[in-house]
């Protein structure tokens, strides 16, 4: 079988990926960029290229262009360490959850920021008590008149701090089964009531955060979907979480810079080399049946598994090449390669929690994809 993009994808590529090489020069380090690398400049850079909504229809703003287009752009950056962070949440999953739940108000309201990259949105979704289990959410939204009030409250809320827009997860019925009693609410980060505590990782990153609701007043045409139907909805937005480029070459940046300074005389260390760059033409293939529509129903679960374990074992790779260095890189003692290897170490167990953890996905392979009993 041919490969091969097209000729006009690889200039496509060729441009998104100078683009990325030049807007990488701007951020701390480039792995991780899509998570950790917030530019709000950058994001409306993007939009100026008509690279956010890329494939969403034309009539709701969007480019009305192709899946591989978009695949083709966001590899390029996200491999070069562009920080589409500010971004990348609203692009890949609040834009799509709305095309596809939301009302043509809703739409008509917030896809156009989420177009002109002047949108920035997180996900309240994980709880300090629930994780990966969505049907644990205990964060309540009660009617009141028209309205909603949401007390609750969230964790691990990637780019909270700097957010307009909270899509929540809130349950709205406590009476009913876990799964059935969830509602998505868009919340007005600006709302009185909230409070936002970022977290500090090992790696000395804030992107993480806490929210606290007491008793946010939520709008009740903010409701996205079916009252009480959240649990089918997540589980859709989940597919484009998942199943991204994202989870494959986050930090592919810093093997190509390490790369070159292995020991290829040693056999083991060609063996390991060969099993990276097979993982990365496997992901690769995993994510583009993804992106093409041809995987079957929950298999991004098994896309997922597969790229951030092999994340994981390009940072062990890149700590093993440098040795020592990596467990002492220091600002002022060491090069900036010895701190990005350092940091990405610390960093890698990170890639099988977020998102749903491998354990959470491995179930859902084996319940719901291939049938197993519990």
């Amino acid at each position: 079988m041919d490969f091969a993009l097209p000729s006009e994808l690889e200039g496509l590529r060729a441009e998104a990926r100078d683009v990325g090489i030049a807007a990488a020069k701007r951020a701390d380090v480039p792995e991780d960029s899509w998570i950790v690398g917030h530019d709000r400049q950058f994001a409306e850079e993007l939009a100026q290229r008509g690279w956010l909504g890329m494939t969403w229809p034309v009539e709701h703003g969007g480019g009305g262009r192709t899946t591989l287009e978009r695949f083709v752009v966001f590899e390029a950056l996200i491999t070069a360490g562009a920080p589409v962070a500010a971004a990348w949440f609203a692009d890949r999953q609040m834009g799509p959850s709305m095309l596809q739940f939301g009302t043509d108000e809703q739409r008509a309201r917030w896809l156009p920021g989420i177009v002109a990259g002047t949108s920035m949105w997180c996900i309240g979704m994980s709880e300090p008590d629930a994780g990966s289990n969505v049907a644990g959410v205990r964060t309540r939204a009660v009617r009141d008149g028209d309205d909603w009030l949401v007390t609750g409250q969230k964790i691990w809320t990637s780019g909270a701090a700097d957010a307009d827009w909270c899509y929540a997860v809130c349950r709205t019925d406590p009476d009913a089964r876990p799964h059935e009693g969830l509602s998505d609410l868009v919340v007005d980060m600006r709302s009185p009531g909230i409070t936002v505590q970022p977290i500090v990782d090992v790696t000395g990153n804030r992107h993480f955060c806490e929210v606290f609701f007491e008793e946010v007043r939520v709008p009740g045409d903010n409701l996205v979907g079916e009252l009480n139907g959240s649990f089918r909805q997540i589980m859709r937005q989940m597919e484009h979480e998942r199943g991204g480029i994202d989870r494959l070459v986050s930090n592919r940046r810093l093997y190509d810079d390490v790369r070159p300074l292995a020991d290829t005389s040693d056999a083991l260390v060609r063996q390991e080399i060969a099993a990276l760059e097979t993982g990365y033409r496997i992901g690769r293939l995993l994510v583009l049946r993804e992106t093409l529509g041809q995987g079957p129903k929950q298999f991004s679960a098994a896309t997922k598994t597969f790229c951030t374990e092999l994340e994981q074992r390009v940072a062990n790779f890149c700590g093993s090449v440098l040795g020592a260095a990596a467990m002492l890189a220091e600002p002022g003692y060491l090069d900036d390669l010895a701190r990005r290897v350092s940091r990405n170490i610390c960093y890698a167990p990170a890639y099988t929690i977020m998102g749903g953890t491998t354990q959470i996905l491995r179930n859902i392979l084996g319940e719901r994809t291939l049938g197993l009993p519990r």
